[in-house]
């Protein structure tokens, strides 16, 4: 291990809890990143025709908290952590923990386009999912694999991400320039199954309730129509089929 991601996990207590190291030292300097309200997006994508379900690969700190929050959108199927950006053989957590793999911890996400747009997901993505000013870090966890970063599905996608922040930025929604990154033709690589529901498990660790329960308060208050009291986990998706 190089000195650079040593220092990278010293410094990220998503890592630290998941490595089974006292995030303590770490947690009381922490807390949940602020919600922020936000307009909608002006331009939406384009109905595909015949589409049952559409996908949405998105990363914003800790993929736990990400998960969390889209788990329970209504329209929202399945959400699943990931990596993104990197290539298949470095997409592993001890791996993508180093800093140096080009991968985000992402989430993928599974919806009804009939339910709720793309568009909204990423109204959701940058008011409560995480902030989007916050360049290679995220509340604790610092690392470029806790960027801000879309991961359009399709040229449709791109466009909306890319208007909408364009959007957000002329209206001056937050108090500095957007750095989400429009990472397009990357593949998503699922993480390993300790990682899946992980802040529906653990609800009583001391990062999942500092930095990520907060978030989905702060959906259900933001987003009340949007907003599911009972998550969409990963578990009973392999179930259901």
């Amino acid at each position: 291990m190089t000195k650079s991601s040593l220092r990278t996990r010293m410094f990220s207590a998503c890592a630290a809890v998941a490595l089974g190291v006292s995030a303590l030292a770490i947690l009381p300097q922490a807390q949940a990143e602020e919600a922020v309200k936000i307009a909608p997006p002006q331009m939406l994508e384009p109905a595909a025709a015949g589409a049952k379900m559409e996908k949405a690969v998105l990363a914003g700190g800790c993929f736990w908290g990400m998960q969390a929050v889209f788990q329970h959108v209504k329209g929202v199927k399945n959400v699943m952590s990931g990596y993104a950006g990197g290539a298949a053989d470095t997409a592993q957590y001890e791996t993508v923990s180093g800093g140096d793999t080009g991968h985000a911890e992402s989430v993928e996400i599974t919806f009804d386009p009939s339910a709720v747009n793309y568009a909204t997901l990423l109204q959701i993505y940058f008011s409560v999912g995480h902030n989007p000013t916050e360049l290679n870090f995220q509340g604790p966890d610092t690392g470029t694999q806790y960027r801000s970063a879309i991961f359009p599905m399709s040229e449709a996608q791109a466009a909306v991400a890319e208007a909408y922040i364009k959007q957000l930025d002329a209206a001056s929604a937050f108090p500095a320039p957007i750095v989400t990154r429009i990472e397009a033709g990357k593949t998503f690589y699922p993480a390993e199954d300790y990682h899946q529901d992980y802040a529906t498990l653990h609800p009583d660790s001391p990062y999942i309730a500092i930095n990520d329960l907060p978030k989905v308060d702060n959906l259900s208050r933001l987003f009340p129509d949007l907003y599911s009291p009972r998550a969409r986990l990963v578990k009973d998706s392999k179930v259901s089929g």
